[in-house]
């Protein structure tokens, strides 16, 4: 006989979110599988629907991977990306030069995470998939302060990326990028929002 299917309540569908959220915290989920796999728990119909959004999850262990605190760059480049593991917060510095942080693929570790950009005469770009809420401000004296791509809302149970800047004569710039965009390389994210490309990608 087969399984029968149970109807899933709200309190099941919140368990299973806080389920994810220890995951996405111990480094299995990245930003992007954890915002897919919630938004996907709060779709569910049944019980059965909830048990296979962690059925390739095993039991809970230390992640290997570092977390990544700070990112610096003097007369140069730094670049930040792949599946990193990010807690609460993260510091870029830069001076006449440029930092790269991607968050596409990170494991955040927490429901706020905070992107502290201090730099002058340069650039620091931060990318986030879209669909992830998103907090940005700060102070620019003779630069900017950008958020760019589609604007569209979070999704439920998402966590929060907060970018604070303090900057003189450099810019500081957020992408939104598309999930279909999550294989593009940095340069091609921007060129492809900058060319008004990722409007015309499905919501």
């Amino acid at each position: 006989m087969s399984e029968p299917r149970i109807r899933a309540s709200d309190a099941d569908r919140e368990g299973a979110v806080a389920q994810l959220r220890e995951h996405a915290a111990e480094g299995r989920l990245t930003l992007e599988e954890f915002a897919d796999r919630v938004s996907s728990a709060y779709r569910a119909r049944t019980t059965v629907e909830l048990d296979e959004l962690a059925s390739d999850l095993p039991p809970s262990t230390a992640p290997a991977r570092r977390p990544t605190r700070l990112l610096f760059s003097l007369f140069g480049s730094t670049v930040r990306e792949g599946r990193l593991r990010v807690r609460s917060r993260v510091l870029c510095l830069m001076g006449f030069g440029n930092v790269d942080l991607d968050l596409r693929q990170a494991t955040l570790e927490g429901n706020v995470v905070t992107v502290v950009a201090v730099g002058c005469f340069g650039a620091i770009d931060v990318y986030v998939p879209e669909r992830v809420e998103l907090d940005l401000h700060g102070l620019a004296l003779g630069g900017h302060t950008r958020a760019r791509g589609n604007d569209r809302p979070p999704r439920p149970g998402t966590p929060l990326v907060r970018v604070v800047v303090v900057s003189l004569f450099a810019g500081v710039d957020v992408w939104r990028v598309p999930r279909a965009w999550t294989q593009r390389s940095l340069g091609d994210v921007i060129r492809g929002i900058r060319s008004g490309l990722h409007r015309e990608l499905e919501p």
